[in-house]
């Protein structure tokens, strides 16, 4: 992943986010599950252009993904956002969900995706390059 550029800052932030449906069900199965993921492209695509989803994985009773969040956005309000939505288009498309109170759970894991020591070195010494605009870093 590349370190991403916007109007007065340069981010590279990846976060590892885990969530769950309610009661732990084992409702993802790999339709639902590739739905899930159709969705939440979709709804980025849509709404959160600058929000890039870079991997996903459902397991029937969880979800994985690893996302790129801009600094100018709360993680917390992301996640609600995602699980909202898909919880409301699952329940809509899938019959089997519209009787149960709620989708997800109401918790969530979240883990920030660091950088090595040389890809920082590497960055302070981009900084006079960039600051002049002569240089494209590459991580």
């Amino acid at each position: 992943m590349e370190v991403r550029v916007q109007a007065h800052v340069a981010y590279r932030l990846s976060y590892h986010i885990v969530w769950i449906p309610k009661y732990r069900w084992k409702i993802l199965k790999p339709g639902v599950a590739s739905y899930l993921k159709k969705i939440i492209v979709s709804y980025l695509a849509d709404n959160i252009p600058d929000v890039q989803l870079e991997e996903f994985n459902a397991q029937p009773d969880h979800v994985h993904i690893l996302i790129v969040i801009p600094p100018k956005y709360a993680i917390s309000t992301i996640v609600q956002k995602l699980k909202s939505h898909t919880s409301l288009k699952l329940k809509q498309n899938f019959d089997y969900l519209k009787p149960r109170p709620a989708v997800w759970s109401t918790g969530y894991f979240v883990s920030s995706v660091g950088i090595d020591e040389h890809a920082i070195k590497k960055y302070i010494r981009f900084q006079e390059k960039h600051d002049t605009g002569q240089a494209k870093l590459v991580v």
